[in-house]
């Protein structure tokens, strides 16, 4: 594994680079680990899938504090990339050392308050997000919700020194890494979730006994919290190796540090909370159309496969705003301009191209995952449709949301996400999925609906994602992000 860091921002090459090369040149170990992790999402879900219904649904309903989680751990990431990247292209290795320091001490410490929060609210979460009468699904979440707390320092860690590495233009060391994270995490699953039984694969051609502990989506959690301690300490030891240097220790962070970083990252994070409670609301209506259950565990699966089609996306949403922030430390914003957009094109060209065959294939692809359960399957197949039809949209918003926190810019975005999900989606969910007159509360009863049912939530959500595809990229041309002080 190189620990060299090549300079892919060198002024010298800024009058006459093609910026499809810079870019790409940043993004595809970005992109190579995207698409490792979800695989490792879709084998997730083709284990649990195959678990009792109960599990389904718990895991779907765990999603919301789960996605809260890593949106607030790459928070905190987002904050080290804005100010490693911008004082590694100013060409100040001393400050970029100390605010990858700072932010590995800011990121513990949230890693192990995150940890008790969830593992405290566990249950009340689930009581509040799967429908009361399913007395199993609450009971299996509120087990998953506890094991899954136990890897949240790792988690936090993990995110935080790789977004310090994409600072200073170094993807392939995450992608190495986190890469050998994600195998653990599948070879775990594999002897965690289910009890011991005899394989066969290769159409049989010969068998084998597979030991198993049996544990269902505990066992996922569980496997999942070991895979990422491991991860966590690797990077620890391999990052004495680069131009970070060692980062290691237990001493509190500075208070000026933590003003610096936090100015960036607790707007991403109250972006990132924002998302997610409009989606722990939308869950909540789910919980209330007729298939709930089944709803709500098709929600997840259609996630699931919703990544393979962001999974580039996500990628050039990293090299953006690493390279973003470069260039402005390199005093280029017309370079940052330039990046941001080639990237952006890039990821919904990509996206296009992997949302067409998915629109199709999506029959197909739910029952591999969730086996024979026709109803949940096609709630998820008419879910993943309407994503398809407004996904390269929200690329681009994907995409240019990176680049704007890779200036240290994360209020604008967090307005946009307020907009898009609670003022348009939360509204357009309820008057779409209830009728009206439904008792919503006691003291709330619906004045107005269409009574769709879950079809009437996922048209709002659909929606709603394009909607983000217009809105971020409108702002980012503005150019504000480019006066952005960090």
């Amino acid at each position: 594994m190189s620990t060299t860091v090549e300079r892919l921002d060198d002024p010298k090459l800024t009058g006459s680079e093609n910026p499809n090369v810079v870019v790409w040149k940043l993004a595809w170990p970005a992109v190579a680990l995207n698409s490792l992790q979800v695989i490792n999402q879709l084998l997730d879900r083709g284990f649990i899938g195959h678990l009792p219904p109960s599990a389904l649904t718990a895991h779907g309903g765990a999603i919301n504090v789960m996605f809260l989680m890593f949106s607030l751990a790459v928070a905190v990431a987002t904050g080290a990339t804005a100010l490693v990247s911008r004082a590694f292209g100013a060409g100040d290795p001393a400050e970029y050392r100390l605010a990858s320091r700072q932010a590995i001490r800011i990121a513990i410490m949230c890693g192990f308050v995150m940890a008790v929060v969830t593992a405290l609210t566990g249950p009340i979460v689930a009581r509040t997000v799967l429908p009361a009468t399913d007395h199993e699904s609450i009971h299996v979440m509120m087990q998953f919700l506890l094991v899954y707390a136990s890897s949240l320092p790792a988690i936090y860690i993990i995110q935080t020194l790789a977004g310090s590495l994409r600072g200073i233009g170094d993807t392939k060391s995450p992608m190495y890494i986190s890469g050998l994270q994600i195998l653990s995490h599948m070879a775990l699953n594999c002897f965690l979730i289910f009890p011991t039984h005899v394989v066969s694969p290769w159409g049989g051609l010969f068998s084998f006994v597979l030991p198993g502990a049996n544990m269902g989506l505990v066992g996922a959690g569980t496997s999942l919290s070991i895979s990422s301690c491991g991860s966590a300490i690797a990077y620890l030891v391999f990052v004495k190796r680069t131009p970070l240097g060692s980062l290691w220790g237990l001493q509190l962070p500075e208070v000026s540090w933590v003003i610096r970083i936090l100015k960036i990252a607790l707007p991403a994070a109250l972006m990132a909370t924002l998302r997610v409670l409009s989606l722990t609301v939308f869950t909540i209506i789910l919980a209330m159309v007729p298939n709930a259950s089944t709803a709500i565990g098709a929600m997840s699966t259609a996630f699931a496969i919703e990544s393979v089609m962001f999974m580039p996306s996500f990628g050039l949403s990293v090299a953006a705003g690493a390279l973003v922030g470069q260039s402005l430390g390199m005093k280029r914003p017309d370079r940052a301009e330039r990046l941001g957009w080639t990237a952006a094109n890039h990821g919904a060209i990509v996206t296009f191209l992997l949302a067409v065959p998915i629109f199709f294939l999506a029959p197909a692809i739910g029952s591999a995952l969730l086996g024979d359960k026709p109803l949940m399957v096609s709630e998820a197949v008419t879910l993943i449709r309407y994503l398809c039809l407004t996904e390269t949209l929200f690329a681009y918003a994907m995409v240019v949301i990176g680049a704007m926190q890779g200036a240290g810019d994360t209020v604008r975005p967090m307005w946009i996400s307020l907009f898009a999900l609670w003022g348009v989606r939360v509204p357009l969910a309820f008057f779409l999925a209830l009728p009206a007159g439904f008792l919503v509360f006691p003291w709330l009863r619906m004045p107005f609906g269409l009574g769709m049912g879950a079809n009437g939530a996922w048209i709002s959500m659909a929606l709603t994602q394009g909607l983000q595809g217009i809105l971020a990229p409108a702002f980012f041309k503005q150019g504000a992000w480019k006066t952005k002080k960090v």
